[in-house]
């Protein structure tokens, strides 16, 4: 989930400034001169990978097979992530599961263009958040790397999501129609031509003109077959993103809208049509391959998308989501009943989903009885794509000189997974810390999970050895550029804030903010609601908490702005805006850890929990 600041394009523009500043004395003029084991179903009542009563949909005649490759969530990642971001957990044959490393631009390319080999009709699509809360490589640069490896890619469309607000409209805008960044101009000899593919959104509408900010619908054509591609984002967009980054727009409802642009693509004689959605559900299986279907259509996935799939209209033939970070191929009956493809490709570029349209010449529509899909892992067994190899290697030169600089040491991984994990842990420890600095009166500090993106590897990945842990690694766990803000709360106040991360709207999926040292409290999940959190077990260094005392609590400025689901967080007083949080990390771990004695990674035991 997006953790921006109110100011984040200020604040991020001042960092990047900063950062590029930093790098010119060392920059010289040279410088800058399918895997086994697809999880498949099949939207067909009798699961059939062709239509029933021996019709042949083959590529000649009145049928044609449409290939349609899709991905999502790819957040910049360029480069192979490291850790859990970086594997798959593949089902296998007798029961157990394994993992698998994937992921990485140069691999996704080299699938990507086998898997086209011999499909004269194919189409490459995403879901959204291509870009933001991306690594060094890319966000360093406005995310400009990814939006020139995409055109590499070949993808024909994509949705926005809700990371591609972060830095705004304007921002969005320049991503696509091309130019040199306002403030900073250009980071190479040449200028930034924008993206070659359409980014939809159906949904978000300017609230001065009423209409969509970009293109709501865009329609593929091959000799006299045409597919129609509706894009939104999820409603709740403005929730998760910073004020700063939606001013002046509207998002309006997923199925509403993309009811509304079926009609539209209707009207001109588009009757296949695919709706990209930038939200997702929740599959009951973690393992990308497992069989979504079973015991029957839709049973294997929850969650807002299966609400949402239920709801469209049976003139849209297939769903290609994201948001969640979830790996699914399910179908999910449409209002009329019948069995309609829903697909996500999990994140980071770990995945891709080869789904087969059998388009029907006679009516310009899809069969839907014969359309099949399953999710392949982008292994890293396969050669790595020049042309990808080439483009990291320039953006890479570029970074170096800040990126590779050391900033702490640990011991072991310090992972990100977990209720409470130990990332968490660290950070907002490294937050306290850093607040008091501020204030000596600092009591707490709280962090949003969403905004830690990544683990902390001990395994170098690159040059600078085991256990050292690289700017570019930081800044991959904490892009977004938030400040560390400081308000005073009662005692009341902190403990109803506990009490949202599973009440209100985060009941469904609880948001469990990371706490710092001394904080302790019980989360029951036998319970329901509010209630999870037990009020009588919340301690603040061995001491109940208050409720009429006041309390000094470190956030980011996201969660400072009531972000996440925490309205109670948006109330605080007596604001005092620090450092971002990635300064805050980097002074923790150079306060605290050396080569000799690196930090060890926190036992993650501030909560109990209840199961």
């Amino acid at each position: 989930m997006p953790a921006t600041s109110p100011a984040h394009h200020q604040r991020r523009r001042r960092r990047t400034n900063r950062l590029l500043a930093t790098a010119a004395g060392v920059l010289t003029a040279g410088a800058l001169a399918a895997a086994a084991l697809p999880g498949s179903a099949t939207a067909g009542e009798n699961h059939n990978s062709h239509g029933d009563k021996g019709t042949s949909y083959g590529h000649h005649g009145r049928y044609q097979d449409v290939q349609l490759l899709s991905f999502n969530d790819l957040h910049g990642n360029l480069e192979p992530p490291s850790g859990s971001s970086g594997r798959v957990t593949e089902l296998q044959p007798d029961g157990t599961t394994k993992t698998v490393d994937a992921g990485g631009v140069e691999y996704l390319a080299t699938h990507l263009r086998e898997a086209r080999k011999g499909n004269r009709y194919s189409i490459t699509a995403a879901g959204g958040d291509m870009v933001g809360a991306s690594p060094l490589i890319s966000g360093l640069f406005h995310d400009e790397p990814t939006v020139e490896a995409l055109n590499k890619l070949d993808l024909d469309v994509t949705s926005v999501g809700n990371h591609e607000f972060d830095e705004g409209a304007a921002e969005l805008a320049r991503l696509q129609n091309g130019g040199c960044h306002p403030d900073e101009g250009c980071y190479t000899d040449k200028e930034f031509k924008g993206a070659d593919f359409p980014y939809l959104a159906a949904n978000v509408l300017d609230e001065k003109t009423g209409k969509p900010l970009l293109k709501p619908y865009w329609v593929w054509k091959q000799r006299g077959v045409k597919v129609g591609f509706i894009g939104v984002t999820l409603e709740g967009t403005p929730d998760i993103v910073s004020a700063e980054g939606v001013k002046g727009l509207a998002f309006k409802d997923e199925v509403e809208t993309i009811n509304k642009y079926a009609k539209v693509l209707q009207r001109q004689g588009v009757k296949s049509i695919v709706a990209l959605i930038h939200e997702g559900g929740f599959p009951a299986s973690s393992s990308y391959n497992y069989d979504c279907d079973s015991p029957g259509a839709g049973d294997g996935i929850s969650g807002p998308i299966a609400d949402i799939a239920k709801n469209i209209t049976p003139q849209v033939d297939a769903l290609v989501t994201g948001h969640t970070h979830n790996a699914y191929v399910c179908t999910i009956p449409d209002p009329a009943g019948k069995p309609r493809m829903v697909t996500s490709a999990a994140s980071f570029g770990r995945l891709y989903t080869d789904t087969t349209l059998t388009y029907d010449r006679a009516t310009g529509d899809i069969a839907r009885t014969a359309v099949k899909s399953a999710n392949h892992v982008v292994t890293r067994d396969v050669p790595k794509a020049p042309d990808m190899t080439a483009l990291i290697g320039k953006w890479n030169t570029l970074a170096a000189p800040i990126g590779n600089r050391p900033i702490g040491y640990i011991s072991g991984d310090v992972v990100r997974d977990g209720t409470e994990s130990p990332l968490g842990d660290l950070i907002a420890d490294a937050q306290l810390e850093y607040g008091r600095t501020l204030d000596a009166e600092t009591d707490l500090a709280l962090m949003n999970p969403g905004g830690i993106r990544a683990s902390l590897t001990y395994a170098a990945g690159g040059a600078e050895g085991d256990g050292v842990v690289t700017f570019a690694e930081g800044f991959t766990v904490q892009p977004f550029a938030n400040t560390v803000n400081l308000q005073d709360f009662t005692g009341a106040q902190v403990v109803q804030a506990l009490k949202e991360q599973v009440s209100g709207p985060n009941e469904a999926a609880p948001k469990i903010l990371q706490i710092s040292s001394g904080l302790t409290y019980t989360l029951d999940l036998t319970k329901t609601g509010a209630d999870r959190v037990v009020t009588d077990s919340i301690r603040l260094n061995g001491s109940p908490i208050d409720p009429s005392a006041t309390y000094r609590v470190a956030t980011n400025s996201f969660l400072a702005g009531g972000g996440d689901g925490f309205p109670t967080l948006g109330q605080g007083t007596n604001d005092l805006v620090g450092e971002d949080d990635l300064a805050a990390l980097e002074r923790y771990l150079t306060a605290n850890s050396t080569a000799t004695n690196p930090i060890a990674p926190p036992k993650a035991d501030r909560i109990t929990i209840v199961s």
